[in-house]
């Protein structure tokens, strides 16, 4: 097969780690290529960026370091490494388990102390042996075990879960349209294995995601959902080490179940719109949405297949008070559309010279100090999820919409309500209260 399937593609990300080498190539495989022949460390990922042909190979991935987003860079990671259960005996097991079935820290595969080794990374280089993983080199028909670190125990096995008792996959019948919004399945684990905290504890991993403040996402037992806009259905996990992961649900096949999402006109704030008008309400071209110019920007119609991102039409993907687009003027980012209401009114014809100006929720920058910021930007400089303004978990706050009610506290989105230096939000990490945004300024500055 090619030799991208053995790994997991994830668009727009950047991971953060020390231990990296750059290369020249012209593709994703040719990168690969050097990520398998890597003999510097073990080529867990690599990073790819489409404008500049760079290749990075990686002794890292998003599970054991923090990602970022970042336009025109794909992430690819080996799948043997996300894996966190083990298939029959766990021969080809490269999860990060590092204590035994009964507590006990393993030992370093290198080191001698308090054991003196028969297998190591020397002797069997092709069997995994790094750090103080579980592993089974031996082939052992119990699975994956380690040296301890306890000098009366030699060795002892590993609790390794296996992949097959995991509701990891879909069942029968069971897919998402869309970035499954309306996803209401009962898979309960992530893509690597990892099982999903419930929603309504907040133990390893104190969060916002609150079926009372979020009533209409389903957030029920412990199963994938997209609450948030992500690109796809995610839970909280319960590893202590990994705070959410995404799932692994297909694509529906079939097209998404008809709901008028075909309208020639402006109904309610025109989320429904699907026609062809491609000019602003001053008259500027639209510009294409699978174009990064002048404007770059996120709204990537692949990844949102059900926003009716097609040529430059006029859209509301996020749910602005109506349809808008990016210009092709690169002096002005954004402007909303003129669309026919389906009802004629003369209220409506009387109001055209009336429409109030707003700062865009799609804004990927933001001017002066951000006070101004409407955007839907909800990850902080570090990766963090923001927590929604109207919850008080994990972080107890006076931020809240009723007493700032100018400072538009809308859902997670960050905001600046107190004329700091850019936006931010307080974080859903019960670690971290808060952190500025991701986002950078208009002239082009990165808030530092």
């Amino acid at each position: 097969g090619d030799i991208l399937d053995a790994y997991l593609k994830t668009d727009g990300i950047w991971i953060f780690t020390r231990n990296k080498e750059f290369y020249k190539t012209n593709n994703e495989k040719e990168c690969a290529d050097k990520c398998e022949a890597e003999r510097n460390f073990t080529c867990r990922a690599f990073l790819f960026t489409r404008k500049k042909l760079q290749c990075l190979t990686l002794a890292e991935n998003s599970k054991m370091t923090v990602a970022f987003t970042s336009t025109d860079t794909v992430l690819y990671e080996k799948r043997i490494y996300l894996v966190q259960c083990k298939r029959g005996i766990g021969i080809d097991y490269r999860g990060t388990e590092a204590k035994t079935q009964r507590g006990i820290p393993c030992q370093k595969w290198a080191e001698k102390i308090p054991h003196k080794p028969n297998y190591t990374p020397e002797k069997y280089p092709n069997a995994g042996l790094e750090e103080n993983y579980c592993r089974n080199p031996d082939a052992d028909e119990s699975g994956p075990w380690c040296y301890t670190t306890d000098p009366a125990v030699r060795y002892d096995y590993c609790a390794i879960p296996e992949c097959e008792d995991q509701v990891m996959h879909a069942g029968e019948g069971e897919c998402m349209w869309c970035n499954g919004e309306d996803y209401h399945g009962e898979v309960s684990r992530t893509e690597s294995g990892l099982e999903c905290q419930h929603w309504d504890v907040q133990e390893p991993h104190m969060h916002g995601f609150i079926q009372k403040h979020y009533p209409d996402k389903d957030l029920k037992m412990n199963y994938c959902r997209n609450p948030d806009g992500e690109l796809r259905p995610w839970c909280f996990t319960t590893n202590p080490n990994k705070r959410w992961e995404y799932c692994n649900i297909p694509r529906c096949t079939t097209p998404p179940p008809v709901s008028g999402l075909d309208s020639q006109c402006l109904s309610g704030k025109g989320e429904d719109y699907r026609g062809r008008i491609a000019t602003t309400e001053s008259g500027n071209a639209c510009q294409h949405w699978n174009t990064q110019f002048p404007h770059k920007h996120g709204w990537i119609p692949d990844r949102y297949p059900c926003k009716g991102l097609e040529e430059n039409y006029c859209r509301n993907p996020d749910g602005e008070k109506k349809p808008w687009c990016y210009t092709t003027n690169s002096n002005i980012r954004w402007e909303y559309c003129t669309i026919p209401p389906c009802d004629r009114t003369e209220h409506w014809i009387a109001g055209m010279n009336n429409v109030p100006v707003q700062v865009p929720l799609t804004e990927e920058c933001y001017r002066g100090n951000g006070q101004s910021y409407r955007g839907t930007a909800s990850v902080t400089t570090s990766g963090k999820k923001c927590q929604a303004w109207s919850s008080l978990f994990p972080h107890s706050h006076i931020k809240t919409p009723d007493k700032f009610p100018d400072a538009d506290l809308r859902d997670n989105y960050c905001r600046n309500p107190d004329g700091d230096s850019s936006p931010w939000c307080f974080t859903t990490d019960p670690n971290t209260i808060w952190e500025y945004c991701n986002l950078k300024r208009c002239d082009g500055h990165t808030q530092e």
